[in-house]
């Protein structure tokens, strides 16, 4: 049974992480879905990705600890993309929204926190139980303390508490709360939405954001001016640029071509 399943339409790609019961990642597993994302990121008629869970209990609880016992390494080979195929995928220069359908815990919280938008089923429930098994919530560690409030995010990871959406939604962690029988109805109608805009500006808008990461703000904006960015040399360059002023002065919806 494939662990992975796709549903595309359109410019738009649901990617399900099913493999029961709980949608846990083993190796194999995120090998499939490094490939998943990656062909994702390179398919030029691709523009917004949803990843969601199969089922309406488990969104992801992380690693795989039955694989673990049977011999899947922790350092071992996680493939494209680092665990669960998306949060170390280079160059992932198209929006991904994550639809958390349950528990989302553990590295499957740290799944969730790869996406640039996160809505959740109201019954959907998050933690950081590593500091429980004594050990470290790695990706977490790195991207928490930049989405929420330092203390915050130093509380959750040092505690693993759980916490609820209204909670993760007071804090900045999440986008939207949706009852669970219309989460997905919400993922597609926001993914619609990006896939009718200027994938251009989307690819040039992530990667200045992840630019400005580590420098400062005149560095990374004398880049941008100086058209040192990949993205935004080819956004500037392109028949899309054109295109949006033409259609503001015609007084019409512009016809974004990704090129």
């Amino acid at each position: 049974m494939n662990p992975i399943k796709t549903q595309r339409e359109g410019a738009i790609l649901q990617v399900t992480l099913d493999r029961p019961k709980a949608n846990a990642i083993d190796l194999a597993t995120s090998r499939v879905m490094g490939e998943v994302f990656r062909d994702f990121r390179d398919d030029p008629d691709l523009r917004v990705a949803i990843i969601t869970g199969g089922g309406d209990k488990f969104f992801c609880p992380g690693w795989d600890l039955k694989a673990a016992a049977d011999g899947d390494a922790v350092d071992g080979d996680y493939g494209v993309g680092g665990f669960g195929g998306l949060q170390e995928l280079r160059d992932m220069n198209k929006p991904v929204i994550a639809a958390v359908n349950g528990i989302a815990c553990g590295g499957g919280l740290e799944l969730a926190l790869s996406a640039d938008m996160i809505i959740a089923a109201d019954h959907a429930s998050f933690a950081l139980p590593e500091i429980r098994s004594g050990t470290v919530a790695d990706a977490a560690s790195v991207k928490l303390p930049k989405r929420i409030p330092y203390h915050i995010a130093m509380e959750l990871l040092l505690t693993g508490r759980w916490f609820d959406p209204g909670e993760a939604k007071a804090w900045g962690l999440i986008n939207e709360i949706v009852p669970g029988d219309q989460l997905m109805d919400r993922a597609w109608e926001l993914a619609r939405l990006l896939a009718s805009g200027p994938p251009l500006v989307y690819a040039a808008i992530k990667e200045i954001v992840r630019e400005a990461e580590d420098s400062k703000f005149q560095d990374v904006m004398n880049r941008i001016t100086r058209r040192q960015l990949p993205t935004v040399d080819v956004l500037y360059g392109s028949e899309d640029n054109l295109e949006g002023a033409r259609a503001f002065a015609e007084k019409r919806d512009p016809v974004w071509k990704g090129r």
